[in-house]
């Protein structure tokens, strides 16, 4: 089979820009779909398109499985669409399947009712071994939905519970999940998922002890909200609201996407956007550039001495730390 000719794979590429760029869902998932292999071809067309870039809201919504995170985007997205007019986009971080190395499409089954929507966008993602709750190109993946002309951004993050906490990193909104019924309500402190909170909400407040662990969690933030006030002599920062919500009947929904519309409102206002858009960009670069390195690095390297070291390391005639010097070392030869 012969290839296309130069001029005709500029075409191609150039087609994708635009049409990506248009909001050609087509054209968005088999960008997605490049971005995610990591083929040089959805890279190239995201480098175009960045400057298109730094305008979507980007939500994270985390909290522990069982905390119904999918049921309430899926309100959440009809919501912004349909009373606030924004076009939504959401990112369903799913777990990896061990057969196929995809997504397990729970989520997407689930939102089905909002596949035919053209305001509403939804694509799931297979964390493919990364941790954190997020899969490795959800960063570039909300910048291609992001210039395609999303204003809202939904990433619900795995639900692995205590790890969840790199969705901050991501989102300029990070709200944060919980139900009754899941555990220890310290857990969520224990984890430190309550501090990366813009906006806290406990779901399924239909059941008869949701008040408990709404109550237990606005104790926290209530000490929390002394211990700042303990520290910092400036009352600007942001207060993160309390909100009980229903997913399942659709009770607080309202409440949650004026919350969130009125922190977007405040990280404008105060400064903050432009200060959390330039950790995301850190944030990016340095994960881009880590991965480049260590991809550098063993293409460098021979496996077959890697596999020695690691079983010098097995066998206690090696600490781990001076396995990696030597690791280095021979990479530089």
């Amino acid at each position: 089979m012969t290839s296309k000719p130069l001029a005709g794979r500029r075409n191609l590429f150039m087609d994708l820009v635009h049409e990506a760029a248009g909001g050609n869902r087509l054209a968005l998932s088999r960008l997605l779909t490049l971005i995610e292999n990591q083929d040089e071809r959805g890279l190239s067309t995201l480098d175009t398109l960045y400057s298109r870039t730094g305008n979507a809201h980007v939500v994270g919504i985390t909290g522990p499985s069982g905390s119904g995170k999918s049921t309430l985007v899926n309100r959440l997205a009809l919501d912004l669409a349909d009373r606030m007019g924004k076009k939504t986009a959401i990112i369903a971080v799913d777990p990896t399947s061990p057969f196929s190395g995809g997504a397990l499409l729970g989520d997407r089954v689930r939102m089905r009712d909002l596949a035919e929507r053209p305001e509403i966008f939804i694509r799931s993602m297979a964390t493919r071994g990364a941790l954190g709750g997020l899969a490795r190109a959800t960063g570039e993946a909300a910048l291609a939905m992001d210039a395609a002309g999303f204003e809202v951004i939904l990433i619900e993050t795995v639900g692995a519970g205590q790890s969840e906490v790199e969705i901050a990193r991501l989102a300029h909104t990070t709200v944060v999940i919980e139900a009754p019924g899941l555990g220890d309500d310290i857990q969520a402190a224990k984890a430190g998922i309550l501090e990366i909170a813009d906006i806290l909400a406990v779901n399924k407040s239909d059941k008869p002890n949701s008040a408990i662990t709404a109550n237990a969690l606005k104790a926290m933030l209530e000490i929390g909200e002394e211990l700042r006030k303990t520290f910092e002599e400036n009352d600007d920062h942001w207060k993160v609201p309390l909100l009980q919500v229903s997913a399942l009947n659709g009770e607080g929904i309202v409440d949650l996407s004026n919350e969130i519309a009125r922190h977007h409102g405040w990280l404008k206002d105060n400064g903050v956007w432009e200060s959390r858009s330039r950790e995301r960009s850190a944030d990016l670069v340095e994960r881009l550039l880590k991965e480049r390195l260590f991809d550098a690095w063993q293409k460098r390297i021979e496996a077959k001495d890697t596999e020695e070291v690691i079983a010098k390391v097995n066998k206690r005639e090696m600490s781990p730390r001076q396995a990696v010097e030597l690791l280095l070392r021979s990479s530089k030869n």
